[in-house]
């Protein structure tokens, strides 16, 4: 995904965590702070955590099946529920999307409300459907066999004073 893709602020965070559970915490503290409308989109190769991020996410939202998240790769979208149902977390893997409008047809405009965080692996297969949302673009990176670099982009206010 480019900048002209998703919505940019300019505001861009780089960490570097050294183990899976470190990105399982960097992603619980990024749950704390989501409000519900944002839309996340996750781009890295395999293996570099986008999942683990999620797990931790779901986990600072206080999804109460936190510990069951994984990867919906043949299921395409899972939903969990956190804050007491009150969010409703939606983890959508492109991986094996084939086409924009295939990803459009899993109903990606009704998960993206205001009660909702919408999380998207892979969201690099699908820009075009991205385009338009203020996607919070997190980039993830191999650094060495544990280490990952994990770059947020256009991160609001709210969660730069969480991250960083």
């Amino acid at each position: 995904m480019n900048n002209d893709e998703c919505i940019m602020n300019n505001k861009s965070i780089e960490i570097v965590t050294n183990s899976a559970a470190e990105t399982i915490e960097l992603g619980e503290r990024i749950g704390v702070a989501l409000k519900g409308g944002e839309v996340i989109a996750l781009i890295g190769q395999l293996g570099t955590g986008k999942t683990h991020l999620i797990k931790g996410i779901a986990l600072g939202l206080e999804a109460h099946d936190s510990d069951q998240v994984s990867s919906p790769t043949f299921v395409l979208v899972n939903e969990y529920f956190g804050r007491d149902g009150l969010i409703h977390i939606y983890h959508i893997d492109a991986y094996r999307i084939e086409t924009e409008a295939e990803f459009t047809a899993l109903g990606f405009d009704e998960y993206c409300r205001p009660d909702s965080v919408v999380l998207v692996e892979w969201a690099d297969k699908v820009p075009q459907a991205m385009d338009g949302y203020d996607c919070i673009t997190v980039r993830l990176e191999h650094v060495s066999e544990n280490q990952r670099k994990i770059t947020i982009e256009n991160a609001p206010d709210y969660l730069t004073t969480v991250v960083a």
